[in-house]
C-alpha cells in the first residue's frame, strides 16, 4: 500500500468514529445491523481521555514512541458466547488500516475473540491481561528478561486470545501467561468447547499473514503462538 492510499484509508477511517464508545458492551445482532458495522470499525488519534487513560501505565514516562504515532481503534468482534461485543485498542498509525480490516473480517467471519480492551484495564500488566484472555497491542515494555524493547512497545505487534495461544519457550518450557500451560495447543478447553487455536490453518492466521504481518508461532523460540508483528 503507497503512502497516498494509507493517508486516504486513515482519514476515511478516522472521520466515522462514533462520539460515544462504550468498550466490553455486549450488542444484538439487530442493535449491529440497525447501526451498520461502519459505526463499529474505525481509528482516531489518541484524544486526551484515551491518553489520561494510558499515561504511566501503558505510556510510561521513558515512553520513546510519539503520541502522535499511535491511533485509537474502535472495533466489534464476537465474543465467547457468540455474541458481538464492543472492542478497543492502541496500535501504531502503520497498521491502524491493516488491523481494521483484519478485524472486520474476522467479526463477518463469526471468529471468537473472548475481549479486547486496553492493557491499561490491568495497570499495564501484561501477564494478568493475557491470564484473562485479552486481545491487546500496544504496551511500552521490555521483552520479558530482556532489556529489548518489545515490537509492542511502539503499536506494531498484537497478541490474539493469549491465554489459548501462549508463548512457549522451547528451551526452559516457559509458558506466557502461566495460566495458558493447559491450553497449549489443544483445540479444545477444559469444558470440551472449541477455542480459537491459531496455527497456520486458521483464518486469523491467514489474514494477517495477507496483511504482511510475521506470526511468532512461526519462531524457532520462543513459540509465541498469540503474536503478530509487522516490521
Amino acid at each position: 500500500m503507497n503512502n497516498i492510499k494509507l493517508a486516504l484509508l486513515l482519514s476515511f477511517f478516522t472521520l466515522i468514529c462514533p462520539a460515544q464508545w462504550e468498550p466490553g458492551k455486549v450488542l444484538s445482532p439487530e442493535t449491529v445491523s440497525r447501526e451498520g458495522l461502519d459505526t463499529y470499525f474505525c481509528s482516531e488519534p489518541i484524544s486526551d481521555a484515551v491518553f489520561a487513560r494510558i499515561w504511566l501505565k501503558s505510556f510510561k514516562r521513558d515512553c520513546t514512541t510519539p503520541r502522535e504515532s499511535l491511533r485509537y481503534l474502535r472495533l466489534l468482534h464476537v465474543n465467547k458466547d457468540g455474541r458481538p461485543q464492543t472492542g478497543e485498542l492502541i496500535c501504531n498509525k502503520a497498521i491502524a488500516p491493516d488491523l481494521l480490516d483484519i478485524f472486520r473480517q474476522l467479526y463477518t467471519a463469526g471468529y471468537r475473540i473472548e475481549k479486547i480492551r486496553l492493557v491499561d484495564e490491568y495497570n499495564a500488566d501484561d501477564e494478568a491481561s493475557m491470564t484473562d484472555n485479552n486481545t491487546s497491542c500496544f504496551n511500552f515494555r521490555r521483552i520479558n528478561g530482556s532489556k529489548t524493547l518489545s515490537r509492542h512497545s511502539t503499536g506494531m505487534a498484537i497478541d490474539i486470545n493469549p491465554l489459548y495461544n501462549p508463548c512457549l519457550n522451547v528451551k526452559s518450557g516457559l509458558v506466557e501467561p502461566a495460566a495458558g500451560k493447559s491450553y497449549a495447543r489443544s483445540r479444545k478447553n477444559k469444558q470440551g468447547q472449541t477455542i480459537c487455536f491459531i496455527d497456520t490453518r486458521d483464518l486469523c492466521y491467514k489474514l494477517f499473514i495477507a496483511h504482511g504481518f510475521i506470526w511468532g508461532g512461526n519462531w524457532p523460540n520462543p513459540k509465541d503462538y498469540q503474536h503478530f508483528e509487522k516490521r
